[in-house]
């Protein structure tokens, strides 16, 4: 390829992209080059700083029509500009908590953290522009790599270190199963790119090729079920949230389940909508495997929720919390309604809030006392009233009360289970059981936060990062429960939002 057909591209596409990716190698050098004994912390406020110049960037690119380069490998159109703003900002607030991140036995690998988690990131922003499984595949391995090793910086911790392997063994199992139902595809089409995909599988009207297209599906949700720990391939989830260092729990609990989402939506709605049905329905094979997403959605709900019932350590209640709630955002998907992308988009944004803000508040408790009981929160309000509320608006919109953004994610959701033909009556009737059951653990908490004396009387003060974190988590978590319509009228910018073949 010469040089001069390298510069037609319209690089400037991938210019958040070239950001982060330029500050990774900015913030590695620093790093080889520091001496050993300087801090490393102010690593974290420079990779902040890329972060949010990327974000300002792709605010830019909003009214940039849809394009795609190198051969259609990458794509900028309003589905991948809209989920890149949520990558952005759940990376940035993880980022002020890896500032402020100070447990008992140290982190003597400081530097490391930064790059490693703009690396994570940068995958996680490939995975939502990419327009071949090829460049899909990289991103998503750039993902896992350095979630991996993320999840193990802890090294003189035990719980660590079983978090990193259990992490890297359940993930190479998913890659695995998820490439393998990605060759099926190219078996079948000839092609890695996701539009001519589309294109070769309406031609399949065979149904011995059906067939097999029909396994590709399931391989494919298989795989992609673990990246979002639905059940049963969740696993690997509570012991990772639990060793994990905290900033990376969080980072793992949003970002990298946004863009498993984004995966999950691209791939699945513009390959399999396409693909025609087996035998002689006329609908699409993605409608006629909606009873298998909506027992994924269903179990994930069911187990993440009861589960977490039994749960003293905070950290491992929040990852069946997590898993409750991508079965709830599954519904969206199984459910196929005219909304869902939208609601879907909206319920990752409000999670990202609700959940952020937690872990803000849970790593300043938990390095404190080198523990993660729930106990911990007892007496909160007495100790400090303004993170106690914070505190409470978080637990509310997780448990979705009206008037937080928690509410207004989950009613999306379950208006549109109803509002389908023919309606998802018994899906809707599950999530509303399950986040009745719910309501127990998050309002345990609820408890001993203002319900419980306090262990001592110590005020309680948050370092910078943190203070910032779950002041933009609260605001934010109050003011798209109160007025939803500002959300939704910043997606309408985001033109082609739902149209990946444009």
């Amino acid at each position: 390829m010469s040089m001069q057909t390298l510069m037609q591209y319209e690089w400037s596409v991938m210019t958040p992209e070239l950001i982060i990716a330029g500050t990774a190698l900015i913030l590695s050098l620093v790093d080889l080059l520091m001496p050993d004994d300087k801090d490393r912390r102010p690593l974290a406020w420079i990779a902040f700083v890329g972060v949010a110049i990327a974000l300002i960037a792709v605010i830019g690119l909003i009214p940039a029509k849809t394009t795609a380069i190198l051969h259609d490998t990458f794509r900028l159109d309003g589905f991948g500009k809209a989920f890149k703003l949520l990558l952005l900002v759940g990376g940035a607030l993880s980022l002020l908590l890896a500032f402020d991140y100070r447990p008992k036995e140290g982190l003597k690998h400081r530097g490391e953290f930064s790059y490693l988690l703009l690396c994570a990131l940068l995958g996680a922003m490939i995975v939502t522009s990419s327009g071949d499984f090829i460049t899909l595949f990289v991103g998503l391995e750039l993902l896992s790599l350095s979630s991996y090793i993320l999840a193990g910086m802890r090294k003189t911790s035990v719980q660590a270190n079983e978090a990193a392997l259990k992490y890297v063994i359940n993930g190479g199992i998913s890659t695995a199963i998820t490439l393998f139902g990605m060759s099926y595809i190219f078996g079948l089409t000839g092609t890695t790119n996701i539009k001519e995909i589309a294109v070769e599988v309406q031609k399949l009207a065979d149904g011995g090729y059906q067939y097999i297209l029909a396994i590709a599906f399931l391989l494919l949700l298989v795989g992609l079920a673990f990246k979002i720990s639905a059940v049963p391939f969740h696993m690997w989830a509570p012991d990772v949230y639990q060793g994990a260092p905290t900033p990376v729990t969080a980072f793992l609990s949003v970002v990298s389940k946004t863009a498993g989402f984004a995966l999950i939506l691209r791939l699945f709605i513009t390959i399999f909508a396409a693909a025609p049905a087996r035998g002689k329905d006329p609908s699409s094979m993605l409608l006629s495997m909606q009873e298998y997403i909506a027992f994924l959605a269903g179990a994930t709900m069911i187990i993440g929720n009861i589960v977490a019932l039994k749960q003293r350590s905070t950290k491992r209640l929040l990852a069946y919390s997590s898993i409750a709630h991508a079965g709830y955002v599954l519904v969206g998907f199984a459910a196929m309604s005219w909304v869902m992308l939208d609601s879907i988009w909206f319920y990752l944004l409000a999670y990202l809030l609700m959940n952020l803000g937690m872990f803000a508040v849970l790593q300043r408790m938990s390095d404190e006392a080198d523990a993660d009981d729930i106990s911990l929160f007892a007496g909160l309000y007495q100790r400090s009233p303004l993170l106690a509320v914070a505190m409470g608006v978080f637990l509310l919109s997780l448990a979705g009360i009206p008037g937080t953004a928690g509410f207004i994610a989950k009613w999306n959701i379950f208006f549109g289970a109803l509002m389908t033909e023919p309606g998802h009556y018994v899906l809707a009737a599950v999530m509303i059981a399950t986040t009745v059951i719910s309501y127990v653990y998050y309002f345990g908490i609820f408890i001993q936060i203002f319900f419980r004396p306090a262990a001592e009387a110590s005020s309680l003060k948050l370092p910078i990062g943190l203070a910032l974190v779950v002041a933009v988590c609260a605001l934010g978590t109050l003011l798209f429960g109160i007025v939803p319509e500002l959300a939704y009228h910043f997606l309408g910018q985001f033109e082609h939002f739902g149209d990946f073949l444009q």
